[in-house]
């Protein structure tokens, strides 16, 4: 299984009302889009969430969150939610809802 098929229909259901919304298959796993920006995305059991640069040294103080750096460098505004992380829905909503926060400030493409 290249991703969570549970915790996609989870962000799923949580980004389904939201205008401007896509589902892409990328790099093995799901991504959601916001207005043509990668907003979040499943990998494997893990949340990819485009938190922006100024929410980014934070959100790394945060219990189960790492440097997303699937290129081998990390990309800063961008982190990974492990799995231990995404048990309550609640923190799967609280971490959808800072992503599509920053990404409302972005262009649409």
């Amino acid at each position: 299984m290249p991703y969570d098929e549970q915790l996609a229909s989870r962000v799923r259901g949580l980004l389904q009302r939201k205008r401007g919304v896509t589902e892409k298959k990328m790099f093995g796993g799901l991504a959601f889009l916001l207005n043509g920006n990668m907003c979040v995305g499943v990998s494997r059991d893990a949340l990819i969430v485009r938190i922006g640069p100024d929410a980014y040294e934070e959100a790394l103080t945060e219990e189960h969150v790492r440097e997303f750096d699937f290129t081998g460098r990390p990309m800063r505004g961008w982190i990974v939610v492990e799995e231990a992380g995404l048990v309550q829905f609640a923190a799967v909503k609280d971490w959808t809802d800072r992503a599509v926060a920053f990404v409302k400030t972005l262009p649409k493409k």
